[in-house]
């Protein structure tokens, strides 16, 4: 019997643990730092755990080689994940843009399946047991933890990356990979929300709104995104906003997030909508010209980042003072100061370099034996389930061991 030794009991370490344990010639160790497993799993979804979604495609995957991903997300699909929970007993719904949560609407019940799946398939769970250092030890591996020492045949990092810090994001998994020979890129927060000048957002904290979102410095577009944003004290949340924060957190100073909160609706319709209301409604104050088709406060705000006083009656208002509004709605700019840190991020973008593991297998080039899935790697997706497609796919080809 060959002992296989997972570190990291998260969703990749899991669905690695379980995947082992299907060779019943396989002893599985689950090593996981934290008092119980899969602690961030809870938090993913904002507690109702976004676990995949129908559309994963290499397209919404990042890293210095995204192509690199391409082999684990087509050998596991969303349609395998499915398969995969329904066998464990547990109920999904699919929701808008094809994201998947658990029926209950828990992320509890994804990790409480998981756990009984690994108990039912003998795998070995070691909480509260941090790995500090890794040895070569003959054909195998020596762990040294901090209470104490395992030895494996085949071992398997799945420690995650350093996001999510007050969950359990660590940089424990890159330090042992390095130690093994192994580099990694630079690390940044993804999936996070964005600081920006601070007067609109301050104002309008807790409003959320439909909108397109783009990335720009100056007349160059860097990314862009749509659906919803919320607007916060210091910034802007949401998954459109995090879609974009990735090249958000890297892009350095003079850049703009420019929000229209009319995204797919023709200019000339909105500016007669417009027309009409002040002549139907000439007495009516000017903050009030968006009431109904933007959220009260946001549509005050428009009326006064437009340059207008909003007690002033709508009959006041000429034809160009409307196009005005209208183009405050349609490009709301507010300069971008940077990205939250990795404790309120959802993701790591970068990690251990892909070039040093083998797509197929996620063996390592350098030490056989030896395999990692999940955050860990350079490999990172977009909002709305895609990260955890990609733990579990990597997991269940890392969990294969080169079979």
């Amino acid at each position: 019997m060959k002992t296989v030794a997972v570190i990291g009991g998260g969703a990749s370490g899991l669905m690695a643990a379980l995947t082992a344990a299907q060779n019943e010639e396989n002893r599985v160790l689950l090593l996981e730092r934290q008092q119980r497993l899969g602690r961030k799993l809870l938090a993913t979804g904002n507690g109702r755990c976004n676990l995949t979604n129908t559309q994963a495609s290499i397209a919404h995957y990042h890293g210095e080689d995204p192509g690199f991903a391409r082999f684990a997300l087509e050998r596991f699909t969303p349609a395998d994940t499915l398969a995969f929970f329904r066998s464990l007993g547990l109920l999904t719904v699919e929701e808008r843009g094809g994201r998947i949560y658990p029926l209950s609407d828990s992320a509890n019940s994804v990790l409480d399946v998981l756990r009984f799946a690994a108990a039912s398939a003998g795998v070995e769970p070691h909480t509260a047991c941090r790995v500090v250092r890794v040895t070569r030890a003959g054909g195998g591996f020596s762990l040294e933890c901090e209470t104490g020492r395992f030895s494996c045949d085949r071992l398997i990092v799945a420690c995650g990356g350093a996001a999510g810090g007050k969950l359990g994001g660590v940089t424990d998994g890159y330090e042992l990979l390095k130690s093994l020979g192994h580099a990694r890129t630079k690390l940044t927060p993804s999936l996070v929300q964005l600081l920006t000048a601070p007067e609109y957002p301050r104002a309008l904290k807790g409003v959320r709104a439909d909108a397109a979102v783009a990335l720009r410095r100056g007349s160059e577009l860097l990314a862009r995104s749509e659906g919803e944003v919320q607007f916060i004290e210091n910034g802007l949340s949401g998954p459109a906003v995090f879609d974009v924060s990735r090249t958000a957190a890297r892009c350095g100073e003079g850049a703009e997030i420019a929000l229209d909160f009319f995204r797919g609706r023709g200019g000339d319709e909105l500016a007669q909508m417009l027309r009409a209301r002040r002549d139907a409604l000439p007495e009516l104050e000017a903050g009030e010209l968006l009431c109904g088709m933007l959220h009260n406060r946001l549509g005050r705000m428009c009326v006064k980042y437009a340059g207008l006083g909003g007690a002033a009656p709508l009959s006041s208002l000429s034809d160009a003072d409307l196009a005005r509004v209208l183009a405050a709605c349609r490009d709301f700019r507010l300069p971008l100061r940077g990205a939250a840190g990795f404790d309120g991020a959802q993701v790591t973008a970068g990690g251990v370099s892909t070039a040093q593991f083998d797509p197929r297998t996620l063996e390592s080039r350098l030490v056989p034996g030896l395999f990692a899935c999940g955050e860990v790697l350079d490999v990172d997706g977009d909002c709305g389930g895609y990260n955890l497609q990609w733990a579990w796919a990597s997991g269940a080809l890392a969990g294969r061991l080169g079979t």
